[in-house]
């Protein structure tokens, strides 16, 4: 999945809440996956799709994997999204 893909990437409903738990703070995929009717292996596919678009970024401590948003990602968002804004 490309950076064109994040618009793709937040038409998930699952996407959109794990989106919305990383903005209240960095997690592993164990806590994220609490919030979820899914298994964790889906939760790890959802933040991938995440992750290759540009949203979200893992840093690796020990053992665990952990996720936040990625500003970046964000912001190329709004840029695209901003355009349509009449002056």
């Amino acid at each position: 999945m490309s950076q064109l893909d994040a618009f793709a990437a937040i038409s998930d409903p699952h996407r959109r809440y794990l989106l919305e738990e990383l903005r209240r703070e960095p997690r592993t995929v164990g806590e994220l996956a609490r919030g979820l009717p899914v298994s964790r292996p889906a939760v790890s596919q959802h933040l991938k799709v995440l992750l290759d678009c540009g949203l979200v970024s893992v840093e690796s401590k020990g053992t665990r994997r952990i996720y936040a948003i990625s500003n970046a990602g964000f912001l190329k968002l709004n840029l695209w999204v901003d355009q349509f804004w009449s002056d």
